[in-house]
């Protein structure tokens, strides 16, 4: 069961994008032939135009794909913010990051409105970031050390506008379960973890992700799991 904490719910969303997400723009965006094959075999799973319109992301917006890897999402936001926004593409040096440079290097030669950023989050420009996204790997910041994970949110804070969103996308474990071998956070952790600075307030959940088929006993890599977990769908705003 998701038990939605105490929400502040007062603050109003402030941008300088021009417009509403256009959703079936997008999917014609995804569905073009220069976009990776293996791209497209996980936009079922994904729902990536449904999820950033319910988060409120719009065209012309200065987007992040927080610890992108290879950057499935950074693709997307390309698409979805257009040729006025612009998307941050942010890693950090690794042995996994390198193993994808080829893919990072073929999207920045198609992408013109996307900068790979291979630097922390706190070097990016104070304040000047409407929407982050962080898909799937917030398990990984926060597992390790919960203690160095609010030090990191405080970073991501420090680059966004007030009123900007904070998407956050994960594998849903349960509370007691071994999380961390299981590379899954549960859904109460989370929300008490990003909400604990006060930067951030929790406004809306969505179950668009759910997979009641997962138990959350198997790690996310599981072959029976076909790459679709059960994920939680949080959309935050920066106070």
């Amino acid at each position: 069961m998701k038990t939605v904490l105490s929400l502040l719910t007062a603050c109003l969303l402030s941008s300088a994008a021009s417009a509403e997400l256009d959703t079936a723009a997008l999917e014609r965006a995804m569905a073009n032939p220069n976009r990776p094959a293996a791209d497209k075999e996980r936009d079922a799973n994904r729902k990536a135009p449904e999820l950033l319109a319910f988060m409120g992301l719009e065209s012309g917006m200065t987007a992040l794909d927080l610890i992108a890897i290879g950057g499935w999402y950074t693709e997307v936001l390309s698409y979805a913010v257009g040729d006025s926004g612009k998307v941050y593409m942010q890693n950090s040096e690794s042995p996994f990051v390198e193993r994808n440079m080829p893919t990072i290097n073929e999207r920045l030669g198609r992408l013109s409105n996307v900068e790979h950023w291979m630097s922390p989050v706190s070097d990016i420009p104070a304040g000047s970031v409407d929407f982050v996204m962080t898909a799937l790997n917030f398990h990984d910041v926060y597992n390790p050390d919960p203690a160095a994970a609010q030090g990191f949110l405080g970073q991501v804070a420090g680059a966004m506008k007030t009123g900007g969103i904070l998407a956050v996308v994960d594998h849903e474990g349960s509370s007691g379960a071994d999380n961390v071998t299981l590379h899954r956070i549960a859904f109460d952790d989370a929300v008490t973890a990003l909400v604990a600075s006060g930067d951030f307030a929790l406004v809306s959940t969505s179950n668009m992700l759910n997979n009641l088929a997962d138990d959350h006993t198997k790690g996310p890599f599981d072959e029976s799991l076909a790459r679709n977990t059960d994920r939680f769908v949080l959309k935050l705003v920066k106070m």
